[in-house]
């Protein structure tokens, strides 16, 4: 059972080698890696024409990260494939723990499992918020740590490709795409991946944007933004403005009108949980004081 290995890569010579090595160094099963780099212009080429042993690689201008990841998948031929970004890295054993997991669960497409956030000198920061597999959870909140998934090939040619439209959240929408189109997922509780996060990583440093095209993706997946990810949105927007984290009255009752039109925005309707979690927000504070106010009496 052979692993392919896709790798988009753009600009990442400071961790990329490293990428390259938790590769190389896996053990007990067959695998090949193939990189799809964007002609980076930072010193990415020299590292993958010095890198024994020697990957597959090109390097030419592309359309963003899906479209790499896409090129990348097209040009392996491994039964399953691993999306490893050029920035993240897999743990020693990974690929012979998901190789026998495949062997043994033929009936299963997809299997994730732990993952830690990585510094930038690969130290875990925290533990990835995994969890085991449920649909409907996965709509609330993405629960799987993308370095630290497999697909069989099978899932491609049932389910298609990346949405290369999405610049941020591919993999989530892949995630959904494949869930409700049926693909069986597993989870694998045993820790594969290392998921680097550091302010000038993309996500981490366009969080607004981040959110937006999540919530515009959840709308076209789903045919609504559940509730979570627009409260999300609006802590997100408020807390970049404030350049601080949200805490007083005042930033919960701009929350919540945030909240409000994202809901119109995006739903064009707000949901009645969403209006009991605002009054609740808004009002409680002031009944209680109403309310010990009249006790006194």
């Amino acid at each position: 059972m052979k692993i392919s290995v896709v790798t988009p890569s753009f600009n990442q010579g400071r961790f990329i080698g490293r990428t390259l090595r938790s590769v190389a160094t896996q053990t007990g099963a067959v695998f090949e890696h193939v990189v799809v780099d964007g002609a980076s212009t930072d010193d990415t080429i020299g590292v993958l024409e010095g890198f024994h042993p020697p990957v597959r690689w090109t390097s030419a201008p592309d359309k963003g990260q899906a479209h790499a990841v896409n090129k990348a998948i097209q040009a392996s031929d491994g039964e399953i494939i691993g999306w490893l970004n050029s920035d993240d890295i897999y743990y020693p054993g990974a690929f012979a723990r998901v190789a026998g997991f495949f062997a043994a669960n033929p009936d299963i497409d997809v299997v994730y499992g732990k993952a830690d956030h990585i510094d930038t000198a690969d130290r875990a920061i925290e533990r990835y918020p995994t969890e085991p597999w449920n649909f409907d959870r996965l709509k609330e909140t993405c629960f799987i740590c993308q370095p630290a998934l497999f697909f069989r090939r099978r899932v491609v040619k049932r389910h298609g490709l990346l949405d290369e439209s999405l610049k941020y959240c591919m993999d989530y929408e892949y995630w959904l795409r494949l869930g409700k189109g049926g693909a069986r997922f597993a989870f694998l509780e045993e820790r594969l991946a290392g998921s680097r996060i550091y302010a000038a990583n993309k996500t981490m440093s366009a969080r607004v944007q981040v959110h937006q095209e999540i919530n515009g993706m959840l709308r076209k997946t789903l045919g609504r933004v559940p509730d979570r990810w627009l409260f999300n949105y609006a802590h997100v927007v408020v807390q970049e403005r404030l350049g601080r984290p949200n805490g007083s009255r005042r930033d919960v009752i701009e929350i919540a009108a945030r909240s409000i039109a994202a809901a119109l925005r995006w739903n064009r309707a707000v949901s009645g949980d969403m209006w009991r979690t605002i009054d609740g927000w808004v009002f409680a504070e002031a009944r209680q004081r109403l309310r010990r106010a009249f006790l006194r009496r």
